[in-house]
């Protein structure tokens, strides 16, 4: 049977012992792997691999002796309890072997749980799932986590009192990261809080999160807009070592004093503009780009915009001969300086 990506998360925190088996399958690894170790948790318990109530086998090692996941799977184990047979990263020589073994499956014998890369529509593998009555076929797709999911990570490392801002966050970030990075970071997250009953906060948050090129630009970017000149070289020189283009900064800075012109440009004034920005901004970012906004007021940001827009045309132009990098900077010294005149 199909599983839907809805379904399948309320599945996977609380399989069905009394399963055939499953197939989860994705062209992502990390994503189809995360899934297969919830399964398995959640069906056989944390001391399954002490108890002999998990086998595990190579889906290449089928292709040698494809009698070993039926026997496996026969097997009568010496613990109580239920019991599966893993066999990883399976391609099309081990469907032989994974269809006899569905086929001679009857209950008591362990749950068949197969993981695979991307399948197309008609690989026999995937077909045998979906068109079995008692076993699932899961599809794992490149997709954000959704609220549910990043929900149910928090509350297995133990954090549970996460307000509204805090979680909008976590959303924002668990979207730019992979979910093994994820994953990892909300562990890290879960030992910095330990023994710390306060809510979550976007400090906490900051304290464990990955720094990425786009942080350190948005960091750049406040700097400017906050007049702090002299912080302004040591940040480029980062932003430059991992490879960061000159039009890639004035992109974004362009970018962000755009939208500190529409928060301070608003008809109902900044307070009214900030509430305005789609998609919404939460907490410590939202409050200090009301106050970059409130500083620099309308006028200066049309400014700062025009001479984002001739160093934008400069370093486009077939002709520029200054180094594009230094013209960017000697830009945004420009800006920061701007941003503490009167």
């Amino acid at each position: 049977m199909k599983l839907s990506p809805r379904d399948a998360d309320g599945y996977f925190a609380k399989p069905d012992p009394g399963k055939t088996g499953v197939l989860i399958y994705g062209g992502d690894a990390m994503r189809v792997s995360l899934k297969r170790q919830q399964l398995l948790a959640a069906l056989l318990g944390p001391t399954a691999e002490e108890e002999m109530r998990l086998a595990r086998m190579p889906g290449a090692d089928l292709r040698k002796d494809p009698a070993q996941l039926l026997d496996a799977v026969k097997a009568v184990g010496f613990f109580p309890g239920a019991r599966a047979v893993f066999v990883e990263d399976a391609t099309d020589t081990a469907t032989p072997a994974i269809l006899a073994a569905l086929q001679d499956w009857q209950p008591g014998d362990a749950q068949i749980v197969i993981t695979a890369g991307q399948l197309k529509a008609s690989s026999k593998l995937r077909k045998a799932f979906e068109g079995h009555t008692n076993a699932y076929a899961v599809g794992i797709y490149d997709d954000p986590p959704s609220r549910q999911e990043i929900e149910r990570i928090l509350g297995e490392n133990g954090l549970q009192n996460v307000p509204g801002d805090s979680m909008s966050s976590l959303v924002d970030i668990a979207n730019d990261i992979g979910p093994g990075d994820f994953s990892r970071m909300v562990e890290k997250l879960a030992l910095y809080k330990r023994g710390d009953a306060t809510p979550l906060s976007l400090d906490d948050i900051d304290a464990v999160a990955p720094q990425s090129t786009e942080a350190a630009l948005d960091d750049l970017l406040n700097v400017v807009a906050e007049g702090r000149t002299q912080e302004i070289g040591p940040i480029l020189r980062r932003l430059q070592s991992q490879g960061t283009q000159a039009v890639t900064l004035c992109i974004g800075a362009t970018r962000h004093f755009r939208q500190l012109y529409t928060v301070a440009a608003a008809p109902g004034g900044a307070s009214q503009g900030i509430a305005a920005l789609r998609p919404p901004l939460y907490g410590k970012r939202r409050d200090r780009v009301l106050r970059q906004a409130q500083n620099w007021g309308a006028q200066k940001l049309q400014s700062a915009l025009t001479l984002l827009t001739d160093t934008d045309l400069q370093l486009r132009s077939a002709g520029q001969s200054a180094p594009a990098l230094a013209l960017t900077e000697r830009a945004l010294i420009r800006l920061a300086m701007l941003a503490r005149s009167r």
